[in-house]
Formats: structure tokens, sequence, C-alpha cells
């Protein structure tokens, strides 16, 4: 049994058990509860968080835990319809469709197999990499103090190295560094483009980009995507058309389809944007998420951009925990200072204390074993799913499976309703993503997003196909 199980399990157990004592009363000691129900302290602690952030119980250091007093509101619920009227006037009117985004951040039942998430499942998170780093950095003197507004001079110094190697056009002045890369794009777009304008983006896209486009006031117009990553003939059409100084790109292992940009169109795709007078956005998610069949990668478009066309972002998030949200932007010129400017408006700067973990895990020889640790579980959780799929259902495997990243973009046959097979899906015991929150505008063609990364195992994954299938045949 894994170990969200395992504390699912528990947690229900201490439920039915908390309906035999009072209100107030303490529950048993720690040990107790651990030799009755055969599990583990941490799995105890767990799931003891879990009755906590629900209210049922009260944990006291020092004294013990209690069963919660039932909550009394002080006063009758307020009357909010005047809200209606505030957030729909001109100023407010904005609406954010986070949809999308909350998709991949709701965790399933702990009896659903999670084939929808975007985070590396715990068994395969560096938990103690990161326990020691953060032991690490929480003996270095000055943990606690305030960091420089554009972090810590030593981080920068890694992300610029580790984007453009250590000789290439990025020094630690080019980089700012984020709380995660949903963070940096939120800085980028709000940065380069005012309230109203249009932003080009890959259709195709990851659904972040339309949510932060949305929530600044900004226009998001599709540029369609293939095998060989954005179309660059009608990027330029784009460009022309609608007057855009801003596209947003994921070049490598892009999310949804997997595409990686291919070499002439690399070129062109900056050509493009330098003769737009425009800037393009490169958002580099899944250049740690590279699987151990991989043939090298190309280097990011920033890598050779002394024009200051690229803002680039880099997190550690995907590749460690979804808890460390650090992250980077990289600029050159005054594109820079406007994107300091606004991260220091919004949220002054990234905790040490983050950063100073993240310093010590990316320095330490555990990282670059994690990197590869993660890069053959991830080819080989790809090639369970694949291979399931080409078993039951070949014809929904349109394009060879990328050899980064995390999932697969399944073309689905047309007519199918995506709303009521993820509804299917999930009565069947499988979280999935229906294909139309990626697309800015109408879907072509109904498609699903298949996630590996958040399920316990490849046997997990296989059974998770296979329930996927059976509510397609049956929707």
């Amino acid at each position: 049994m894994n170990e969200r199980s395992s504390v699912a399990n528990l947690a229900e157990s201490l439920r039915r058990e908390l309906q035999c004592y009072s209100d107030g009363q303490i529950l048993p000691p720690s040990r107790v509860l651990v030799d009755r129900y055969h599990v583990s302290p941490v799995t105890l602690s767990r799931a003891i968080s879990v009755l906590a952030a629900e209210g049922l119980v009260v944990s006291r250091p020092g004294a013990g835990v209690f069963r919660a007093r039932p909550h009394r509101v002080p006063y009758a619920a307020g009357d909010f319809s005047w809200q209606q009227v505030a957030l729909s006037s001109e100023a407010a009117a904005r609406s954010v469709d986070a949809s999308g985004v909350l998709a991949t951040l709701t965790v399933p039942p702990a009896d659903v197999i999670d084939l929808n998430g975007g985070y590396l499942h715990p068994s395969l998170q560096p938990e103690r990499a990161l326990a020691a780093a953060l032991a690490r950095a929480g003996r270095r003197p000055g943990t606690w103090s305030r960091p420089p507004v554009e972090g810590l001079a030593d981080l920068r110094t890694w992300f610029a190295a580790d984007i453009s190697g250590a000789g290439g056009s990025l020094g630690a002045a080019d980089v700012l560094i984020t709380a995660g890369g949903q963070s940096a794009l939120s800085t980028a777009l709000r940065s380069l483009a005012p309230p109203g304008a249009p932003v080009l983006v890959e259709s195709p896209t990851y659904p972040g980009v339309l949510g932060i486009a949305h929530a600044a006031g900004l226009r998001p117009v599709p540029v369609p995507v293939d095998a060989e990553g954005v179309r660059t003939d009608l990027l330029a059409d784009a460009f022309q058309s609608t007057g855009a100084r801003v596209f947003v790109c994921q070049p490598l292992f892009q999310n949804p389809t997997g595409a990686v940009l291919s070499p002439r169109r690399r070129g062109e795709v900056l050509a493009v944007a330098r003769a737009a007078g425009g800037f393009v956005v490169e958002d580099d998610f899944a250049r740690n998420l590279v699987h151990a069949d991989s043939p090298p990668l190309p280097l990011p478009l920033a890598a050779d951009d002394p024009d200051g066309v690229v803002v680039h972002v880099r997190s550690l998030t995907k590749a460690t925990s979804p808890s460390l949200r650090v992250g980077a932007l990289t600029a050159h010129g005054p594109a820079f200072e406007r994107l300091r400017a606004l991260q220091a408006v919004d949220s002054f700067f990234v905790p040490r204390p983050l950063q100073e973990t993240a310093l010590e895990l990316v320095a330490a020889p555990a990282w670059r074993s994690h990197l590869r640790l993660i890069a053959g579980e991830l080819r080989d959780r790809r090639r369970a799913v694949t291979t399931e799929l080409q078993r039951l259902a070949p014809d929904l495997l349109t394009e060879p499976a990328p050899l980064g990243g995390y999932h697969l973009w399944l073309r689905l046959p047309d007519g199918t309703d995506e709303t009521a097979l993820v509804a299917a899906a999930l009565r069947a015991g499988v979280a999935v993503t229906p294909g139309s929150a990626y697309f800015p505008a109408e879907a072509p063609a109904p498609h699903l997003r298949l996630s590996y990364a958040g399920a316990s195992n490849t046997a997990q994954l296989t059974e998770g196909v296979d329930h996927l299938l059976r509510a397609f045949g049956a929707r």
C-alpha cells in the first residue's frame, strides 16, 4: 500500500474513532495509536495533520491531540450580492478562468489513479536530499535575514550557467530569482504587455499561461503548433496582424503536445520576433524532465541571444517538489529592470530560506543523482503507458511519444464528448485532463492529456490506462 493510501485509510479510521470522544477530549498518545493501527509515526503524524486541516482535531505541542470543539459562527452570514455589481464594473470586469490550472493542482481521492497531475509522485521527489539541504541551509548564518531583491548571488550565478552554459551569454546580473515558474510567467507577461494588449501563445498551450493573460487583462491570440513546434509562418502573420509584442512558447517538450521546436524553426522564431520588435518568453519547464533514452537536448533559445529578444523562465519545482517554489527569469537590457521592478512591487523577494535550500540542493552531488533517477523513471513510465495504449487503443497515439516531460497528448475520435469521458473515467477510478482547457479559442478536435508523473508506479499506470479505456468504451 502506498503512503498516500495509508494516510487516507488511517485518517478515515481516526474519524470514526473520534465519534466516541467528547468535545475537547484528549486522544491516546501517539505510541498507542501507532501500535493500535500498525502504522509508522510518520503516517500517524500526516493523518493527524489531515484531521487538523479539516477542523476535527487540535494538536497542542507538549499536551497532545484533542477532539476539536465545534466551531460556532458568531454572526449570521453576510449578504454578498453587492459584489456582483462591483466585480462587473468596467475597471474590475476581467474574468479569470483557473479551471485548467486547478484541474492539475487538485489531488484526487486516495482510491483514484492520478493520470492528471503536473508534479512528480512523492516517491520520485528527492525528499532526503531536500531535507538535508534544508538542514544545511538552516545552519547557515543569515539564512533568516533579508535577501537581495534580485536573489542570492550564488543562486543567480548557478542559474545563469545552467541555462546558457559556462561560456554563454547570460551572467548572474541577467537573472532574477522568482517564486517558481508560474510566478515568473506572470511577472514576464505583466511586465512586457500592457492591459488590453494581444499576446501570442501556442495552440494548444499550457492553461496557466491563459489564466495569467486573462487575469492581466491581456488578449491571448493562438498560433498553431505541429510536430515541429510552433508554425513560424503563422507566427509572422500573427505578429503583423495583431501588433503583438510578446510571444510565449515552450520549445522543449511542449505542454501538452510534447513537441520539440525543430532546428530550422528555432532560428525562425527569433528572426520573426526580432523583425516584429517583440519578445519571446521561453518557458523551459521540462528541461530537467528529460528521459534516459533521449538524445542530447538543444540549448535554450536564451543561450545565444545577445539582443535581448528572449525572456527565459526556468524552475526547480517540477523536478523536485511542489513546495520548492524557486525559479528564475533571465533577460537583457531594460526589460530586466522592468521585471525586477514588478516583482519587487508584487512580493518584495523570494524568501531567503527557500533560496538557501535550493542552492544547497543543486550544489550537492545528490542533485545530479536525482536527475538521473527521474530520467530513468520517466522513461519507464512512458514506456508502460504507451505499451498499454498501443496494445489496446493504438489509434489514440497519433504522434511518437516525447522523450521528455511527463505527459501524452491523445487525439480522440471526432464527436467525442470530452466532459462526459472525463466524468466516466473518474467514476471508473482514474483522473485525466480534458483537452479543451489547453486551447485559447475553440478546440479543433477532442483531446485528452494523460500524465504519468503522479501515479505511484508503472503497475498503477497500466491499471489506470485500462480503467480509462473501459470508460472510453462505455461513454
